[in-house]
């Protein structure tokens, strides 16, 4: 792919704007809380596409077209899926989450919810937890590093490597100056351009066709079943496409974004802008899938996960392109930052603040909080210097981990109040061991997504230690009630 200079222009115009936010959110970060949670003043649009951008990433605009691509409509299950968990959980646990968390101590990660929820002065459950996000976060973000890779590689016709670190360093630098405040405002507009570039790319590619008509005779004559919801259909596919929707309950950097809106009473219009924006940006990549399946049905890529990128440089005008594929780049960048924060506040919240035993001052923790994000960015990306690492397969295995550990133990937290410490870490321990070792087997019943044997397993888990271990220990519903009145 040969890269044209308004394309070159308008792309770097839009990571210096990237930049420029960060640094503005950088001279409003004075402590830590602000670091992590923005001080808890998001507003509505803005927590609603922060949490839909930090969600949907590559996989969005990279993994889910490319799967329908090889796939065709069938592939829409995941989405189907991730709407209803969505939904539920913007619905169940964000309000809940929201209120208990700063009742709880204003616990600012959480590992420290729990250990607060559970009056756990061990810290035992806090460190269980915190390793648990830093394992498979470190696998997330690699995912999103790889898209980057991919998006530089063809953009500019670098090797992968080459590619890989200059996108790493450049969606390190503005996380790493300006925190959470920048994260969730660079995450709004990035939202509103992938949107936009999700519903533009399509219709300008049904119309370079010659219409829907002619779009959909291409489809047909290229593969009559490209349309079937069920082709291929098996229970046990179907089972794991829609079970993805459980990974949201457990997901780290979508709580936080739960944590830090302004109040439980801006929750109900947040929900609904996020549910729509996410609903248009699926309908939208199964578009661009579908579209792009008919354009390059005579030339089939070498890689599907570039059939955006294709797209777009191949009918675009190359400005137009260029904004384009900065939408890409926003789509990755959108999810590596959040997990990357996340990271980072596990790192100084929940380990260095309780190991090092000393009271250092909110600029050192703000500033140790940085060096652990650039420190984690630099593990994953030697995770991610493989280049026939899957998007999709990376993203599936990270969300599937985070799901089964920590999607039981935050729905029973917030809503049952004799839930106890030893059944929170039963959860957390038995759900990421399900879903590493489930991982490991194949053929039969091991195909099924990993996330459903490790939910339940988790759910059991949690369930059967909290009335086996510390039934007598009625302090934890205590608390409960206190936060719950």
């Amino acid at each position: 792919m040969t890269i044209a200079l308004p394309t070159l222009v308008t792309f770097i115009g839009y990571l210096l704007a990237t930049l420029s936010i960060g640094y503005i959110a950088y001279k409003a970060t004075d402590t830590l809380s602000d670091y992590i949670l923005g001080g808890r003043q998001l507003g509505p649009a803005v927590t609603a596409l922060s949490v839909g951008a930090s969600d949907m990433s590559g996989w969005l605009l990279l993994g889910l077209p490319g799967a329908i691509y090889l796939s065709g409509a069938s592939e829409v299950w995941i989405g189907v899926g991730l709407v209803i968990g969505a939904f539920f959980n913007w619905l169940l646990v964000a309000p809940r989450l929201r209120k208990f968390t700063e009742n709880a101590n204003d616990s600012l990660t959480l590992p420290e919810f729990f250990e607060n929820r559970f009056n756990d002065k061990s810290h035992l459950l806090r460190f269980i937890s915190a390793l648990t996000i830093l394992v498979f976060f470190t696998f997330y973000v690699s995912s999103g590093l790889v898209g980057g890779a991919i998006l530089f590689e063809k953009v500019f016709g670098l090797d992968y490597i080459s590619a890989l670190v200059i996108g790493a360093v450049v969606i390190v630098s503005y996380t790493f100056l300006g925190g959470f405040l920048a994260v969730s405002w660079t995450d709004f507009f990035q939202g509103c351009l992938m949107l936009i570039a999700l519903i533009a790319l399509p219709i300008v590619a049904v119309n370079t066709l010659g219409g829907l008509d002619n779009t959909q005779s291409i489809l047909t004559e290229h593969n009559p079943e490209y349309g079937n919801l069920f082709k291929n259909f098996t229970w046990l596919g179907f089972i794991s496409l829609m079970a993805w929707g459980l990974g949201y309950f457990g997901q780290p950097h979508i709580l936080s974004r739960f944590m830090a809106i302004r109040s439980v009473e801006d929750v109900p219009a947040s929900r609904n802008i996020a549910m729509i924006w996410m609903v248009l940006s699926l309908m939208g990549a199964l578009a661009v899938g579908l579209v792009g399946t008919a354009y390059f049905a005579g030339t089939p890529l070498a890689n599907p996960e570039t059939i955006f990128l294709q797209l777009a440089e191949a009918i675009l005008n190359p400005w137009v392109a260029g904004i384009l594929i900065a939408a890409i780049l926003s789509a990755i960048m959108s999810t590596i930052d959040s997990q990357l924060l996340v990271c980072s506040s596990v790192i100084v919240e929940d380990f260095y603040k309780h190991i090092a035993k000393e009271e250092a001052s909110e600029n050192k923790l703000v500033w140790l909080s940085r060096f652990s994000l650039a420190g984690i960015a630099a593990l994953a990306t030697i995770i991610a210097t493989n280049p026939e690492s899957s998007v999709l397969d990376l993203v599936s295995y990270a969300w599937a981990g985070f799901g089964a550990a920590f999607g039981p133990t935050v729905i029973l937290s917030l809503f049952w109040a004799k839930f106890n410490r030893a059944g929170a870490i039963a959860a957390i321990v038995s759900g990421a061991l399900t879903v590493v070792a489930w991982k490991q087997l194949s053929g039969g019943i091991y195909d099924l997504y990993e996330i459903v044997p490790g939910f339940i397993v988790a759910l059991i888990a949690g369930v059967v230690f909290n009335l086996l271990v510390d039934k007598n220990n009625h302090e934890p519903s205590e608390i409960f009630h206190k936060l719950n009145q």
